[in-house]
């Protein structure tokens, strides 16, 4: 196992990873060939500094799981900097090998290496499998979110 930054190459893994499940489903459009709008995004996270989409990689080189790490500048904690966790997938193949924990560790070691006062996540409340895994890996149910959806 081997965990990078993502290429371009590696979109259409990652898209068919978060579309694979059965929020994902209702709202990625996956397909051959992959829309426009998921290479510019990924072009926007690829440039901005404050992006790190990573990508891990089976001994034989597929693409098995991913996250994106964002690190937000706040005023709040005397200028401290928030990272954020978010799109953490697993291929379906390799759930349930410790492979999410891993991911995990490396998440928790890129915020403490910054020194990130802080690392969050949010997670949809449809995810109870998920939930129990972050209060597992130390995460604290802190903090109530909210969201409004546009229609674009």
């Amino acid at each position: 196992m081997r965990c990078r930054r993502a290429t371009i190459e590696d979109i259409p893994f990652i898209v068919k990873m978060i579309a694979d499940d059965k929020l994902g489903a209702k709202r990625e459009d996956y397909r051959e060939p992959l829309p426009k709008n998921y290479f510019k995004a990924f072009e926007n996270i690829n440039s901005d500094p404050n992006q790190e989409l990573i990508v891990v990689e089976s001994d034989y080189g597929k693409v098995i799981g991913t996250l994106q790490l964002s690190f937000i500048q706040y005023l709040t904690y005397q200028g401290g900097i928030r990272a954020q966790i978010e799109a953490i997938r697993i291929d379906k193949d390799f759930r349930g090998k410790g492979l999410g924990t891993e991911m995990f560790k490396l998440a928790i070691k890129r915020a403490q290496e910054r020194k990130d006062h802080v690392l969050q996540l949010t997670t949809d409340k449809q995810r109870p499998e998920a939930i129990k895994f972050y209060l597992d890996l130390g995460f604290v149910d802190s903090h109530e979110g909210m969201k409004i959806h546009f229609k674009l």
